[in-house]
């Protein structure tokens, strides 16, 4: 989101200036002065635009002369600040506002539904409609990186005419999968050993950490005794445990293919795997597949 507002003000000033000059800084490296070198007019009279990255971790040197500047801003100068949060830096930012300087907020999308609202709205700029499955089916093949889901919805508005649905969707990226640490553990949880494998390699493949693939099975696991246990002593898994009503009908669904025993077996593998995840063992990998596969096969089909 932060490089596409970037990308947005860079666009309007080069509406202006096709032969803007554009300059980055890195805060937390600044030296005294640089400001007023980078954003002086130039020998041609080009426009400048300074994009400072990292203000979050700006030098004391980059703070003094940034509350210099806003006192007495160049007229052809654009100055794009980029603070990644925290306090450092606070006493700029309201400074840049107390100017009447505009902000964008770029807040991390993390629900699904804010995604599926990202690419409708990439959709509606490059002036197409994507329906709601459509938009669901991107973004369960893309996944979570906004950058990706933009370039390939771009890519389908270059490709295709008219309104983009799921099958349109599925012929381009029907093949991908966000492989979670969640969707490992429910398919294992499902008895389902290849199909946990091959989500489980994907992850890997795709840089997720063992740790939390191995907590995401532990939970899962933790869930069904927890419903398991609260059924044998007569508890209400929602009120007495402090469960969601939707974990508790779900686990109650799922615990038809486990017994006490097989239940057991599976927490012990988890456990087997945690330890040498976290240091006893050689490989986290190997030592993850071999829980899934052994959770797996626990399971009733």
């Amino acid at each position: 989101m932060v490089d596409r507002a970037t990308a947005g003000v860079l666009a309007l000033a080069r509406e202006q200036d096709a032969a803007l000059e554009v300059t980055e800084v890195e805060a937390a490296a600044y030296r005294s002065g640089q400001l007023q070198v980078v954003t002086s007019p130039s020998l041609f009279g080009e426009s400048r635009v300074v994009v400072v990255h990292g203000l979050e971790a700006m030098t004391d040197e980059f703070l003094a002369d940034a509350l210099a500047y806003l006192g007495a801003p160049e007229p052809d100068a654009v100055l794009i600040l980029q603070h990644a949060g925290g306090q450092r830096g606070k006493r700029l930012l309201d400074a840049a506002r107390s100017v009447g300087i505009p902000m964008v907020a770029c807040d991390p999308l993390k629900r699904d539904t804010e995604k599926v609202d990202f690419v409708a709205a990439e959709m509606r700029r490059a002036g197409r409609r994507i329906d709601a499955g459509g938009a669901r089916a991107l973004v369960d093949a893309l996944g979570s990186d906004l950058r990706e889901l933009a370039a390939a919805g771009a890519q389908i508005v270059a490709d295709t005419s008219g309104p983009i649905s799921a099958d349109v969707v599925a012929r381009y990226y029907g093949g991908r999968v966000e492989a979670t640490a969640f969707r490992v553990a429910d398919a294992a949880i499902a008895g389902e050993a290849g199909n946990a494998v091959a989500l489980l390699r994907h992850a890997m493949a795709t840089g997720a950490d063992p740790v939390p693939l191995v907590a995401a099975l532990a939970m899962k696991l933790r869930t069904l005794a927890k419903v398991a246990g609260a059924r044998g002593r007569g508890l209400d898994a929602h009120r007495d445990l402090g469960l969601a009503p939707w974990q508790v009908d779900r686990a109650r669904r799922e615990l038809a293919r486990w017994t006490p025993e097989s239940l057991a077996a599976a927490i012990g593998a988890v456990a087997q795997a945690d330890a040498e995840v976290k240091g006893a063992g050689r490989d986290p990998a190997f030592a993850v597949e071999r829980a899934v596969l052994r959770i797996a096969a626990q399971a009733k089909r």
